[in-house]
């Protein structure tokens, strides 16, 4: 069985007003698979010849708060954030920081949990 999914691609925007960014890593979400799956990978010598002085403790933070939102929900956080589907709502809406997700693209696959390590391996490493 195929099952029908949607993912995005979290990017390091190290200087907003630059545009440039560099690819950290895939969310994938698959609600008829029960899927929310977050995989990332920090290539550090990339993102110094970007931007030396790149904050990367402050990345792997952020990057941490996602993969927390994948695994459960907040404690504080009543119906707004209940389901994984809200939770992907949320790590894909567009925001103005150092990390940003990419525009939302999807697909079917008979396993989107490992869909997740494929993309990274395609579209991060």
């Amino acid at each position: 069985m195929s099952h029908p999914y949607q993912y995005v691609v979290l990017r390091y925007v190290p200087r907003v007003d630059r545009g440039e960014c560099l690819n950290v890593g895939v969310v994938v979400h698959s609600q008829s698979a029960g899927v929310l799956r977050c995989a990332v990978h920090v290539d550090e010598a990339r993102i110094r010849a970007v931007e030396p002085d790149a904050d990367l403790d402050g990345l792997r933070a952020a990057l941490e708060a996602v993969r927390t939102m994948c695994d459960h929900a907040p404690s504080d956080a009543s119906a707004t954030l209940s389901t994984q589907g809200k939770r992907f709502g949320w790590i894909s809406a567009p925001r103005s920081t150092v990390l940003q997700p990419g525009p939302v693209h999807g697909g079917s696959v008979p396993d989107p949990a490992a869909e997740v390590d494929r993309l990274l391996e395609r579209l991060v490493r």
